[in-house]
């Protein structure tokens, strides 16, 4: 994955981008916002093979996404809406500056096996910043488990992947955890999709096709909307709950 770089680029942080250009915002409810990044742009080709590169096929199915959530009436943020970059820094940062919703970063594979194929979720499984470590000198005391995990995260990611191999058929590569910056950075629900391997000649030739793209973002939508509706459906609950005076 060409996403695991670890440095970081400051650059100006762009301003963030909907639909009709305005700054995002959100109304009351769980998940009103959803912020779409598509990875890599500008000098970040990421992934490449004859002649097709992942950063176009990252905001393909991104800007997808974001027409599909529109007209669910979501509210969406695009990180990059051409072919720039932007660091994986600023990502997270305009991320961070939002408030309820969840970050889906696009992204597609390249494996040292040519047979190597499949679409997989990422989390990460803390927040960085969120729990901080305890001194390493105070380290007898801290529990088997050194940091909270993220089960907002790990459910989003779950609904996802389920979504995917649901709509595409893809070899199904399950969900995962890692701490690729650009998620656990984020301090919201947030994960990155693989959406197939550009060395694989099965994956590359549905990848060429609008029809699969499409299925790749339909999916996405799938899995984020199943998971609002478990968010509604879980405050609906705990407000039924509530004693009445």
């Amino acid at each position: 994955m060409a996403l695991c770089f670890v440095w970081v680029q400051l650059l100006p942080m762009p301003r963030p981008i909907t639909e009709d250009g305005s700054t995002a915002a959100t109304r009351d409810g769980p998940v009103n916002l959803v912020i779409i990044d598509a990875g890599h742009g500008g000098q970040d080709s990421g992934a490449i093979r004859d002649g097709v590169l992942e950063k176009d096929l990252t905001l393909d199915v991104a800007q997808r996404l974001n027409q599909l959530l529109r007209a669910k009436g979501l509210k969406t943020m695009l990180t990059r809406a051409a072919d720039e970059y932007v660091s994986l820094a600023n990502r997270a940062t305009a991320a961070n500056e939002q408030r309820d919703c969840v970050f889906v970063s696009i992204h597609f594979d390249e494996g040292n096996r040519a047979a190597a194929s499949g679409v997989n979720t990422y989390y990460a499984i803390r927040h960085r910043g969120k729990w901080p470590l305890l001194p390493s000198w105070l380290s007898f005391v801290q529990p088997v488990s050194a940091e909270p995990t993220n089960f907002e995260s790990q459910s989003l990611a779950g609904f996802v992947q389920q979504a995917l191999v649901a709509r595409t058929r893809a070899l199904d590569r399950g969900t995962r955890s890692e701490q690729f910056y650009v998620i656990a950075n984020v301090s919201h629900p947030a994960v990155l999709v693989e959406g197939g391997f550009l060395t694989n000649d099965d994956d590359m030739r549905k990848l060429r096709t609008e029809d699969y793209r499409q299925q790749l973002a339909a999916a996405i939508s799938d899995g984020i909307m199943r998971y609002r509706e478990i968010l509604r459906e879980r405050e609906n609950g705990m407000a039924n709950d509530e004693p009445r005076a």
